[in-house]
């Protein structure tokens, strides 16, 4: 049958002119996340190092990463895998050594591939030298967290505000040394730095410039939300934080709405602070821009605040996460072209978009969205205009591993119950790199690894996908290659739902193919008239990218009247 009246259809014309375009690398580049402790164990204890990560170099460049980031490599006690760091300026003897981080800048020079570093500037470890000459009360570094000495309630010491923890309880915790309560909106381990302090400021700014100058090419910025609380009063006390009624749980974050913990306005001039730093360092060092990327869970107009505005710069990539947050195995056509308009539609029109579908929080594509469904979301994120991001995994099809309650490690689960953590932990998606089918995956020689591979490695890796012409890994090749094309980095976008079950993408440029993306969500033959809506297309349309489940091949021809869409097949054409 079909497809009924178009109901979703508007042409977004993506404002990236080719001058505009030329302005910065990273406005059409193919971003990578490595999770280090799980890409690649050179030195056979389990667990992957900075070595790793250069030997295996030249696979990003066969899959054609412009750049990745390396979740934290700094020095700490791991309570939360790095994201506790107890020094920002030192290399974590598990990763390796500065020397050996300095080698991977050369070999990822040699390759032209940029690396960014996760920098996490909410919190250091309670093990930072900074903390504990906090803890001290050393005149230097006492406000450089947030402290309170409570309050006292029917003689009873207890913590300042009603405030929880991203990792469950309190975010309060009682030092007994300093004789007060210190803020920590994620592990207890994980004290909040006070940006109300310009020391702070400053000294998180040093960070940025250290390694910048190292040769690094820009940050993720993580957790960004968080960085201040609402102002104390005029007493040095907060409000409390509102109830969220439909949740019964006193120790779950959800518990409360985080209106004086969360997206508060100095946020944003913080990060123009940040960019600031960065734009120095370009000027300094000269070659090609260095980037920041916001990690930010918030309101879109919130989000739309981030890219800077008339007279601040901001972060280049505030990552949208419209589409990993909001999808779901059920949702239709209407919901995804819904999702690309919420973040196209509101977007500055100066500035690069960006999409990302998987990271080391979220549960795997093929595991979120059906396994059917991989090739779908690859064409989609690297067809789209912009920026991709792509967590390692990703584009081989790896899926999340059951890791039972007695093996679970992610602290924000391990805080939890055994009828709860299933729902927080992170681990099933931060499993070893499934390389091969030899031994662990040929992630390790070791005989055991921090987190267990999965059971399906001897199917899904890199070394046997290879040698399949439709498998994730060499449809994923295609479409980076694909993104080369003149159309894909300046082309303007159309975004239609035919139908719940169909959703098309037209790029088109004038004087070039324009190249149509069409994915059938579900399980349905579909017959699509796209003439019905898009204008200018060719009568037929060749094949460009095919996945598994057509039947028709690359360079077949097909009137763009009248496509055939075998269930859950995903596609490009191009105009002839």
């Amino acid at each position: 049958m079909l497809a009924k009246s178009l109901t979703v259809c508007c042409l977004l014309a993506l404002i990236v002119s080719p001058t505009l375009a030329e302005l910065g690398w990273w406005r059409t580049a193919q971003f990578y996340q490595i999770y280090p402790r799980s890409f690649k164990d050179s030195d056979g204890d389990g667990v992957g190092d900075l070595n790793g990560v250069t030997q295996q170099l030249a696979y990003l460049k066969e899959i054609g990463v412009t750049a990745t980031w390396l979740s934290p490599i700094f020095t700490s006690p791991m309570a939360d895998f790095g994201y506790d760091v107890a020094n920002f300026y030192e290399i974590d003897p598990l990763f390796g050594t500065m020397e050996d981080f300095d080698n991977l800048l050369t070999r990822a020079k040699q390759l032209d591939i940029k690396i960014i570093l996760d920098f996490v500037p909410n919190h250091s470890s309670d093990e930072c030298e900074w903390f504990i000459r906090s803890a001290a009360g050393e005149a230097e570094y006492k406000d450089f967290y947030v402290w309170h000495t409570g309050k006292v309630v029917n003689g009873i010491r207890q913590p300042p505000t009603n405030w929880i923890s991203v990792f469950r309880g309190s975010q309060w915790t009682w030092h007994e040394g300093r004789q007060a309560y210190y803020l920590h909106q994620f592990h207890a381990k994980q004290p909040d730095l006070n940006y109300r302090n310009p020391q702070v400021v400053e000294a998180m700014k040093d960070v940025l410039r250290f390694w910048l100058r190292k040769g690094v090419y820009g940050f993720r910025i993580d957790a960004v939300p968080h960085v201040f609380e609402v102002a104390a009063d005029s007493t040095g006390n907060w409000p409390d934080e509102p109830r969220n009624e439909y949740v019964t749980d006193p120790e779950d974050y959800s518990y409360l709405d985080h209106i004086y913990t969360t997206n508060q306005p100095e946020t944003i001039d913080l990060v123009y602070q940040f960019r600031e730093v960065i734009d120095d360092i370009d000027a300094e060092l000269g070659g090609d821009d260095r980037v920041l990327l916001s990690e930010a869970y918030a309101p879109l107009d919130v989000l739309m605040q981030y890219y800077g505005n008339s007279t601040h710069n901001g972060s280049q990539i505030p990552f949208n996460f419209e589409l990993i947050s909001n999808i779901n195995i059920n949702s239709d056509a209407y919901h995804y072209s819904e999702l690309i308009h919420n973040w196209l539609d509101n977007m500055p029109s100066d500035k690069a978009a960006n999409w990302v579908l998987g990271n080391h929080d979220q549960s795997r594509i093929g595991s979120r969205l059906g396994a059917d469904r991989i090739d779908a979301i690859n064409m989609l994120l690297l067809t789209l205009p912009g920026i991709s991001v792509t967590y390692q995994g990703e584009e081989i099809g790896m899926t999340d591993v059951f890791i039972s309650w007695e093996d679970t490690v992610d602290p924000q689960a391990c805080q939890s119950n055994e009828q709860e953590f299933e729902r927080l932990t992170r681990d099933p998606v931060r499993t070893p790199f499934q390389w091969s089918d030899e031994s662990q995956a040929g992630f390790t020689n070791a005989s055991t690894t921090w987190l267990p591979v999965a059971d399906d490695f001897k199917l899904v890796n890199v070394k046997r996908e290879r040698g399949i012409a439709l498998s994730h890994l060499n449809i994923y090749k295609q479409l980076r290659a694909l993104r080369d094309e003149v159309t894909l980095k300046q082309g303007d976008i159309q975004v239609n739902a035919l139908g719940p079950n169909v959703l098309a993408l037209k790029r088109s440029l004038a004087g070039q193919a324009s190249y149509i993306t069409v994915l059938n969500i579900n399980d349905d033959v579909e017959a699509v008239n796209l003439d019905s809506v898009f204008t200018q297309l060719s009568s037929q349309l060749r094949y460009v990218v095919v996945n598994d489940k057509s039947v028709r091949r690359k360079n077949d021809l097909t009137f763009a009247n009248s496509v055939l869409l075998m269930p859950k097949e995903a596609i490009v054409l191009s105009t002839v």
